[in-house]
C-alpha cells in the first residue's frame, strides 16, 4: 500500500545550515499494516511522513501509495489517497461550525464540499454510529461547535473525519503529544478500534516508546534518516523499552538522549 523508494531530502543545500534529513530511506507497508515510528529530535520521523504526504519534494527516490507514482504529484493531489492528523489538536476541524457539520465536510471529500444540500436524517444517524467508536459521549452533541471542545475531543474528532472515507494511508504525525495521559490513551485506544475496524493502512510517529510497543504490528526506528531497526509480529510484542534503548546505542554507537522520549 506504500513504498517508499531510496529517498533523500536535504534542506539548506550548500548553506552552512545544510541538513540531510534523509538518506537513501527505503520503507515498504502491505495493506493493514500498522506501523509505529520512533526515533529521536533529527532522525528524519516528519520528514519522511511529510515527504509521503507532498509537503515538500523529495531530492531522489521515488514514492508509491497503492502502486501509483505520486513522487511528483502535489501535496493536493495526493490528498484523495490519503487521511491525516497532527500533532495540533485545533489543526484539521472547523471550530466555529457544529460536529456534524465537521462530518458531513470530511464525507464529501473528494465531491462538491458544501452543505447547501443539509444534512439528512440518514446521515446524521450513521454519525452518530461513527462517533460512539470514540466513546466520548459526542454522539449526542451532534450540534455542539467544535470550538467548545476538549484538546482530547476535538483531536479524536479529526481522527474520526480523517478515516471517515476509508484513505489508503492513515498517517499519524504524534498525535496524542500535546494531550495529558489520560486523554492521549483515550485517543489511542479509538485510533486502534478505528484501524482494526476498516483495516486501515497506517503510519504513526510517536515520541512515547511505550506506545510504540503496544500499538501496531511493526515497528520502525530512525536515526539521522536511515532506518535502524525495522521489528515485527511476536518479536515486537515481546519489546520493552530497555531493549529499544539497547538498540540505538548498538546501532549509533551513542547513548538516546531524548529525555521526553525515555520519560514517556
Amino acid at each position: 500500500m506504500l513504498e517508499i523508494r531510496e529517498i533523500s531530502k536535504t534542506f539548506n543545500a550548500g548553506t552552512v545550515n545544510e541538513k540531510k534529513a534523509l538518506d537513501h530511506l527505503s520503507l515498504r507497508l502491505e495493506e493493514g499494516d500498522f506501523v509505529t515510528v520512533i526515533g529521536g529530535n533529527g532522525a528524519g520521523k516528519s520528514t519522511m511522513l511529510n515527504a509521503v504526504a507532498g509537503v515538500w519534494t523529495v531530492d531522489e527516490g521515488s514514492i508509491f501509495i497503492d502502486s501509483v507514482d505520486v513522487t511528483k504529484l502535489a501535496e493536493y493531489r495526493r490528498a484523495k489517497y490519503l487521511g491525516r492528523v497532527f500533532q495540533d489538536p485545533m489543526t484539521g476541524t472547523a471550530a466555529s461550525m457544529q460536529i456534524e457539520e465537521n462530518l458531513a465536510l470530511a464525507s464529501r471529500r473528494g465531491a462538491m464540499r458544501t452543505l447547501k444540500r443539509g444534512i439528512s436524517r440518514k446521515e446524521r444517524e450513521i454519525y452518530r454510529k461513527k462517533l460512539q467508536i470514540l466513546d466520548l459521549g459526542l454522539e449526542d452533541r451532534l450540534t455542539t461547535k467544535v470550538g467548545l471542545l476538549s484538546g482530547g475531543q476535538r483531536q479524536a474528532l479529526t481522527l474520526l473525519m480523517a478515516t471517515l472515507k476509508k484513505p489508503k494511508l492513515l498517517l499519524l504525525d504524534e498525535h496524542t503529544a500535546a494531550l495529558d495521559p489520560k486523554t492521549a490513551a483515550k485517543v489511542l485506544d479509538a485510533t486502534d478500534r478505528i484501524v482494526s475496524q476498516d483495516r486501515l493502512t497506517t503510519l504513526m510517529i510517536t515520541h512515547n516508546m511505550k506506545d510504540a510497543i503496544v500499538h501496531g504490528n511493526r515497528l520502525v526506528m530512525m536515526y539521522e534518516g536511515h532506518i535502524i531497526y525495522d521489528v515485527s509480529g511476536e518479536e515486537k510484542k515481546r519489546l520493552q523499552v530497555s531493549d529499544l534503548l539497547h538498540k540505538f546505542e548498538e546501532v549509533s554507537g551513542g547513548t538516546f538522549a531524548n529525555d521526553r522520549m525515555i520519560l514517556n
